[in-house]
């Protein structure tokens, strides 16, 4: 049967689907300190806003390092062993923060074979807070490196396998669907980590939430191979998949390698303006999002003395705001086909509109004196602006790179994302410090009420300023070939 009569199979949604699930692994998994810190780690181990900080901080630049060699490790290894690497090693590293409480037994107390609740126990008996805190904190940061080096393939592996499985029309919106698992990931993880935590301890937690990347690779395993390749993929819906090569092009043009792609130099890459508008872009965007991944429950715990299970319905509703982020999909998709626009300036067209919802952040402070469910709704409208945002921003490589280079772009973005976080955290969490111990006054609001409004300020308008650079640096589409 020939292409022209036959029904196009749709496998490459199933594809899309198991990228989603692993991205709503990875932000599960990386959710679980933030929170069960407030309420179970801070008090066990003495932590101050900065310690945290320090915490999250070393994660986000970790991961930023990481983002950059997990591009080029992707592209070398190829997408589906790559993949597997990748959630490996983070779902180890979310499983061992478990074991940091009997790790600070055995190192300040000597006592190492005592199970988690009674490290819990031989903690509450020494006096010298200082180095409890200290030396958790230095074991939590190990941890956090495993998990952030695993962490760090997810994006460059996600949207390569999205390049390799959908033409770029669509890639916008299988990429806005898969990048929602960041939302849902947050979504799910209020109404549980929490309780676990409640019911088996925090350590619980971080075992049962990381566990489920061993599971995920079983489907990536059995689900996963290239389009041209796989059995459950027909002829129609290969052609439709590399719709965007000429008529003209052999099969062998038309799919990408079978074996691992060669590496592109990053000297190479940062020689072009797409290159540094989508590392800017990353740059000044990122650390939103993951502010308020890390910083929000300690917000509604320090600022209006919610727990854990008091603010998770609030964080529940925060994170459900945010799958309106599936609209930053279809947007592009409409002014390319209604409004006959090439899909690079469909996208900043689409960004530019994302860009100033953000600026209702300005309004979380004052008006959460009225009701705590303000600043909620406000942060949760933030959100999903920033997930729309980010999957068209991600989507921006693959209009204007080849395949061979899109996980190596990515790495090169998501580096630069996580100095951004990097800043942000560590920033925050000595700011919020500060803020207590002084009674800082700002625009008046004091001690770390203040502090948060400095923060949501600045989260407010990045997102103007980072599309502004980037419409400067590529004002128009213009595709990349690297062997000029």
């Amino acid at each position: 049967m020939t292409t022209a009569f036959q029904q196009a199979t749709n496998y490459r949604w199933r594809i899309c689907a198991l990228l989603f699930f692993a991205t709503t692994i990875n932000y599960l998994d990386r959710q679980v300190l933030s929170l069960t810190w407030t309420d179970w780690i801070q008090p066990e181990f003495h932590w101050t806003n900065e310690d945290y900080g320090n915490v999250a901080g070393i994660f986000s630049l970790v991961y930023a390092i990481s983002m950059l060699f997990a591009g080029r490790f992707i592209d070398w290894m190829d997408t589906k062993k790559g993949f597997l690497w990748a959630i490996f090693i983070w779902s180890i590293g979310a499983c061992i923060h478990a074991f940091c409480g009997i790790a600070t037994s055995g190192i300040v107390a000597g006592e190492w074979f005592v199970g988690f609740a009674g490290a819990r126990e031989v903690i509450s008996r020494v006096g010298d807070t200082a180095l409890v805190a200290s030396t958790s904190v230095t074991l939590f940061i190990a941890a956090r490196v495993v998990l952030a080096v695993g962490e760090a393939g997810n994006f460059p592996a996600a949207i390569k396998a999205t390049a390799e499985f959908f033409p770029k029309k669509d890639r916008g919106f299988a990429t806005s669907i898969f990048n929602a698992g960041a939302t849902i990931g947050a979504l799910l993880a209020p109404l549980t980590i929490p309780f676990i935590a409640a019911a088996w301890g925090w350590e619980a937690a971080f075992i049962i939430i990381g566990a489920l990347g061993f599971v995920w690779m079983g489907f990536w395993t059995v689900m996963y191979e290239k389009p041209h390749r796989h059995p459950r993929i027909n002829q129609a819906e290969l052609a439709y998949i590399n719709q965007d090569y000429e008529a003209n092009d052999s099969a062998e043009k038309a799919v990408p390698a079978v074996g691992p792609a060669e590496s592109v130099p990053f000297t190479r890459l940062l020689r072009y303006r797409q290159t540094w508008a989508f590392a800017i872009g990353k740059f000044m965007t990122d650390g939103v999002w993951w502010f308020y991944l890390f910083w929000i429950p300690a917000y509604l715990h320090s600022v209006y003395g919610l727990s854990s299970t008091e603010a998770a319905p609030m964080i529940f509703v925060l994170y459900l705001i945010t799958l309106l982020s599936i609209i930053g999909g279809w947007l592009p998709t409409f002014f390319v086909e209604k409004r006959g626009m090439n899909p690079y300036a469909g996208r900043m067209r689409a960004m530019l509109i994302f860009a100033f919802f953000p600026l209702l952040a300005l309004l979380a402070q004052p008006l959460g004196s009225i009701s705590v469910w303000f600043p909620v709704l406000i942060i949760g409208i933030a959100g999903a602006a920033h997930q729309a945002w980010s999957a068209n921003i991600f989507s921006t490589i693959g209009d204007m790179f080849p395949k061979s280079a899109i996980a190596s772009v990515t790495g090169i973005g998501g580096m630069a994302g996580g100095i951004g976080a990097f800043l942000i955290n560590k920033g925050s969490g000595t700011l919020f410090d500060h803020a207590t111990q002084t009674n800082m006054q700002f625009f008046g609001f004091e001690g770390v009420h203040a502090g948060y409004f400095i923060i949501f300020s600045v989260c407010a308008v990045t997102y103007l300023i980072g599309w502004a650079i980037m419409k400067a640096l590529v004002p128009r589409m213009q595709l990349v070939d690297l062997d000029k």
